[in-house]
């Protein structure tokens, strides 16, 4: 079978397992079905395997023991699972929330804008009402009142006619549409930082809410919410913990308890609290944002009062950049108010997925255990873990890496595997969830980092690694919700269920045949060391040779050594040149006289009297012309 083709029989099975869901009345999202078919199929007592073409009897085992795990409703695990699952599909870090949000917003105005850069206004009318959009626009994209209050539109009309006349629309609509987008973004922040000004000179801000006053409000109350949240929740594991302790010590259920619902109902709780402190940070830094934008609206508002002052005019260039800082101090104070909504819905949603738990495992139901039961905090048990007796000694296992807090810099931020847990503790007692100790010493193996909760557990573990992470591994299996709890997902990237031979309902990890890698050498290990009077040619050597035996023959008035040669002062004398100049032949003419003679008595001299011909030279001299 293709990939292409297995990838359509899944897409199938999962559909069909949350259409049968939502007749029986409980309606599933693609997500959570999908990760319920791989805890089915990762669980060795379903004895799937992966590795061969699934028959139709495999099929409907799979849909009929998903639609089952689905429709438990009384299932901490089950609850686990869709706890994971919101959290995965809701839950993003801070940029990425506030990344989304403007994104949503620039969309709902995308109409808005393309109406105002597409216009082709000529008449009056039409030019107004190209203005009354664009103060919509500003209104709209500044977030400070509504645009459907006639005080706050007066308000920011007066503001932008200060900034933007309507005499300048012929202008702005010769621009083009990107160039109007900025414009109009520009004018929201000048508009924005003048209103916020004549709120704080208390000349205007009509609709504009006190967000520093209100979050310095919700942000202690969302605190509070979180942290009473992660009190009822630890206290509630560290009943769990001591309960299945004892069970464990005395080797003999419980009547009236389940061990396997109480070690999912454990699981359900320490989720919860991881994900309670993602929260709970993320509000803290919303607290230190809060802070450092206050100081610097404070800030800026006395700046832009020492330069207003009472002065009628000032110039653009030195406000308009203050209007605009303003108002992106503005938007930092609205971007808190929308994470800090986000986290609280988060934190509200979050509380249906552990009423499983609370619903099975009540007070009245819990106390007759825990009367003579001493409940342990997570303090408690590294106070008692510590010491330096109970310290791992690093020459018990010379061949190992142990880290400890005086000789590791950083040790607190190491990268715990297991998150945390004792990886001891989840074989030792079948998936308990204890946390560990660091101080005792983390061992490094293989770039990861193991803690445990006691000295001998430590030992133990150390003893025998390979064992203890199989059955870590197989302990995930039995939960599936444990890979997420505690981040084994590159453990089980390589894992495939097999059923068949004598390991029936065991994993076996498939080998890695290939594996990227890379290696790295330097140009030159050793540092150049030219030597430049080194020769290779030894005629070259020959040539040196007879030139030294020559000079022991010569006599000179100076010393000629081989390190002054070419290295003496030489002064050279020159003559400047010379200024000279040529001259040619110019250009000549001359005017030839032009020759002219008269002839006279050409015509005779009359009747008997004979013909006298005089020839008269009338040609000029040469001098003359």
């Amino acid at each position: 079978m293709s990939r292409a083709q297995a990838e359509s029989v899944i897409k199938n099975i999962i559909r069909e397992i949350a259409q049968e869901c939502a007749s029986k009345g409980q309606a599933v999202s693609e997500t959570l079905v999908a990760f319920m078919v791989k805890a089915v199929v990762l669980d060795p007592s379903n004895e799937f395997n992966v590795d061969r073409t699934l028959t139709k009897d495999d099929v409907q085992k799979l849909i009929k023991l998903c639609v089952d795990r689905l429709m438990d409703t009384r299932s901490p695990a089950l609850d686990t699972v869709k706890m994971q699952v919101y959290f995965d599909m809701n839950y993003t870090t801070r940029g990425d929330f506030l990344e989304e949000h403007r994104r949503v917003l620039e969309s709902r105005l995308q109409p808005v804008i393309r109406e105002i850069t597409d216009s082709r206004a000529r008449t009056r009318e039409e030019l107004e009402s190209l203005y009354r959009k664009i103060v919509s626009a500003v209104l709209l994209r500044s977030g400070l009142g509504s645009p459907t209050d006639i005080a706050v539109v007066r308000e920011a009309t007066a503001a932008l006619q200060s900034v933007f006349p309507q005499t300048e629309l012929g202008t702005f609509m010769s621009l083009s549409k990107r160039d109007k987008e900025r414009q109009l973004l520009e004018l929201t922040m000048i508009v924005t930082g003048i209103r916020l000004f004549n709120k704080e000179c208390g000349k205007g801000g009509e609709g504009i809410d006190d967000l520093p006053a209100i979050l310095n409000e919700a942000v202690p109350a969302t605190t509070q919410n979180v942290d009473s949240e992660i009190q009822q929740t630890l206290t509630n594991a560290f009943k769990y913990t001591a309960l299945i302790e004892r069970i464990h010590q005395n080797q003999q259920p419980v009547e009236g308890i389940s061990l396997q619902l109480l070690k999912e109902s454990l699981i359900n709780a320490r989720q919860q609290e991881c994900f309670l402190k993602i929260i709970l940070n993320d509000v803290i830094g919303c607290a230190q944002q809060v802070e450092m934008l206050e100081n610097q609206l404070a800030g800026r508002m006395e700046q832009l009062q020492a330069t207003v002052q009472s002065k009628t005019a000032v110039p653009t260039a030195q406000v308009y950049p203050q209007f605009i800082h303003l108002s992106q101090l503005w938007s930092g104070f609205q971007d808190e108010m929308v994470l800090l909504s986000v986290l609280s819905n988060i934190l509200v949603s979050l509380e249906p997925f552990t009423r499983s738990y609370k619903e099975l495992f009540t007070d009245e139901v819990l106390d007759p255990y825990l009367q003579d039961l001493r409940i342990k905090t997570d303090d408690e048990r590294r106070a008692e873990s510590g010491g330096e007796e109970n310290r791992v000694n690093p020459k018990d296992f010379p061949e190992q890496d142990w880290l400890f807090p005086e000789s590791t810099k950083n040790f607190h931020k190491l990268p715990l595997q297991y998150r945390g847990f004792c990886g001891w503790a989840l074989v030792k007692y079948d998936r308990l969830l204890i946390p560990a100790n660091p101080d005792i010493g983390i061992l490094r193996y293989r770039d990861h980092y193991y803690s445990f909760s006691s000295k001998p557990a430590a030992y133990e573990f150390a003893g025998n690694m390979e064992l203890f992470q199989t059955h870590v591994a197989e302990c995930a299996k039995k939960n599936p919700e444990l890979i997420q709890l505690l981040e084994l997902h590159t453990q089980f990237a390589t894992i495939t269920p097999y059923s068949q031979g004598g390991d029936q309902g065991r994993m076996i990890e498939k080998p890695l045949t290939k594996c990227d890698s890379g290696t790295q050498t330097d140009t030159h290990i050793l540092e150049p060391n030219i030597v430049k009077s080194y020769e290779w040619n030894e005629w070259e050597l020959r040539r040196k040779a007879i030139k030294l035996a020559n000079l022991r023959t010569k006599l000179t008035h100076s010393v000629q050594t081989n390190l002054s040669n070419l290295r003496r002062d030489n002064v050279t004398q020159v003559y400047l040149p010379k200024e000279t100049t040529t001259q040619t032949k110019k250009d000549g003419s001359t005017n030839v006289p032009q020759c002219k003679v008269f002839m006279a008595g050409l015509r005779g001299g009359g009747t008997g009297k004979p013909t006298t011909m005089i020839k008269v030279d009338l040609t000029r001299d040469v001098q003359e012309c």
